[in-house]
């Protein structure tokens, strides 16, 4: 049997748009000569609508798109997914579902079994979990579908009770299908290939696995769809970050190929580009702003941005205040000459001392100190935003997660944007990705690079005056947020029990503040944001 793999960039509720975008596909399939065309989970509204799947209308909307595409199954076979009713008595209203089309109507509806309800996934809120396994046929093939999770019965944090596969395998199928929407993060690759092979491995069977590619606002779709035969060997595979339509015969002996992932800094770069772009591209924006103070953060953003919708298209806002540096001054400008950013220079001290004047009544007589610094960074974001509304330019932000964590950041200030391109990245990583970006030339100015990380809200102001190192820093973070691990865990990994006390209770404190966060683009397996869902109030 001759299947083509079809890996799409769906658009979220673009129902038309998916639509259309599936037919092209489908289309090319026919004149390969495909006899069965799959698509991924969810392809019809992108994955995941969230709660436009409590709207009826919504649902009945995916449903006709799927009928409309069905007419098109005539000398093909047709696999993809949508959101489809139960029309039982009990249980949630709806399926996830995998839609085998053929004949010009849809022949078969296989649902989804095991539905995962942690870090970003929610799907036990809105489906109900298959109960009837079957296979279906195709041209002579017993085939198995089954639908992302399904084939991760085994996790390390999460055992699900039953396995659909030991339920499938009865009917002794030719091959297994997996239709998916398995987010990105920089670990991924390798563990979804590992839990795929496991399976082949254990039921001696081929798969063909599909998964979407793509960005909806902060969740990442990698895709790296692939085939692997029944002996656990990779023999074709799609690219990622990217639409790719790869066709597999059954009958036709492959060679392995090699698994290859990219060196992590590399893959969080790609992720991060793709991102903007995304972002950029499905909401329809097409100019960026950022505040471009001469720091590491915000030199990374830009060039990120320049990289993801063109450097003609991005602009920087250099605002400096009596505490920056004249060196961050140059090294700012520098860096949008490299690039070839236009920027604005825009000094905030007439702007800061009007603040201090109005508020003299109230402050006199007392020491500088938060207050006054927080009122800089948000005279700041008030230009930014003013540039935005008045030309339609988007900002980014350019905090990172280490900062975020610890909550330096300034609420209605440097927290400001309509997308945050690194708070899943720490610190360390924003140096490990500057040095990614200057590898085949000096894009962002060295003396950015080397510099001591600093606010510049005081004077001689330094990160380390109240942060430990960021390279110390940074692991206590990963592990507690991103590793879940409690203090004695952490203590015991070598780290000063008073400093470990500290820096929780920093992230703690200050969870209040990443509440009312932009978006953040996920590149990490926990992430701020959906993913992460701490009380606001609470004595933890």
């Amino acid at each position: 049997m001759k299947i083509a793999l079809a890996q799409l960039n769906y658009t979220i509720a673009d129902i038309v748009g998916n639509k259309e975008k599936i037919i092209v596909a489908l289309n090319k399939a026919k004149e390969s000569g495909a006899e069965l065309v799959v698509f991924s989970e969810l392809s019809i509204c992108a994955y995941s609508p969230d709660d436009l799947l409590d709207y009826k209308h919504f649902v009945e909307e995916c449903v006709e798109a799927v009928k409309e595409i069905a007419k098109h199954a005539l000398g093909i076979t047709i696999i993809l997914g949508s959101p489809t009713f139960n029309d039982g008595k009990h249980g949630r209203k709806l399926y996830n579902s995998a839609c085998i089309l053929q004949d010009g109507v849809i022949k078969e509806i296989v649902n989804k079994t095991l539905l995962p309800t942690y870090d970003i996934f929610n799907e036990a809120r809105y489906f109900e979990e298959n109960t009837v396994f079957k296979t279906i046929e195709i041209n002579g093939k017993t085939i198995a579908v089954t639908i992302c999770e399904d084939l991760w019965f085994e996790m390390d944090r999460f055992n699900y009770l039953g396995n659909p596969l030991e339920e499938l395998i009865n009917n002794k199928p030719d091959f297994l299908i997996n239709i998916s929407a398995s987010p990105f993060n920089i670990n991924k690759k390798k563990e979804r290939f590992k839990v795929l092979q496991n399976n082949c491995l254990r039921y001696s069977i081929p798969l063909v696995y599909v998964n979407q590619t793509g960005v909806h606002t902060d969740i990442v779709f990698d895709g790296n769809s692939m085939v692997i035969d029944k002996n656990g060997r990779l023999i074709l595979e799609c690219e990622g970050f990217k639409e790719d339509f790869k066709i597999f015969e059954t009958d036709t002996a492959y060679d392995e190929i090699a698994f290859y992932e990219k060196e992590s800094t590399e893959l969080m770069h790609d992720a991060l580009v793709y991102g903007i772009q995304n972002f950029f591209n499905k909401m329809g924006f097409s100019k960026a702003i950022l505040g471009s103070s001469g720091g590491i953060d915000s030199a990374v953003v830009q060039a990120l941005a320049s990289r993801a919708i063109g450097a003609e298209n991005v602009k920087a806002v250099l605002m400096p205040s009596d505490f920056s540096s004249e060196g961050s001054v140059v090294d700012a400008r520098k860096l949008s000459e490299n690039l070839g950013n236009s920027y604005e220079i825009l000094p905030i001290s007439n702007v800061f001392e009007s603040f201090g004047t109005a508020l003299k009544p109230l402050f006199e007589g007392l020491e500088f100190g938060l207050a006054e610094e927080n009122i800089q960074a948000r005279s700041r974001a008030v230009l930014l935003m003013a540039i935005s509304n008045k030309f339609g330019h988007i900002l980014l932000n350019t905090s990172n997660k280490s900062e975020m964590s610890v909550g330096y950041t300034t609420l209605y200030g440097d927290m400001c944007g309509s997308l945050s391109v690194m708070g899943d990245v720490y610190k360390t990583d924003v140096y490990k990705l500057a040095r990614f970006i200057n590898k085949d030339e000096e894009v962002i100015p060295n003396s950015i690079i080397d510099k001591a990380p600093s606010a510049e809200l005081r004077p001689n102001q330094k990160d380390s005056d109240s942060l430990p190192d960021y390279s110390e820093l940074d692991q206590i973070l990963e592990m507690y947020i991103d590793q879940q691990k409690g203090l004695a865990e952490i203590v015991n990994s070598g780290f000063e029990s008073s400093l470990v006390k500290r820096i929780i209770g920093m992230v703690n404190r200050n969870e209040y503040k990443r509440f009312q966060a932009p978006p953040i683009i996920r590149v990490s397996s926990k992430a701020f944001g959906r993913g992460r869902q701490i009380p606001l109030v609470s004595k933890w």
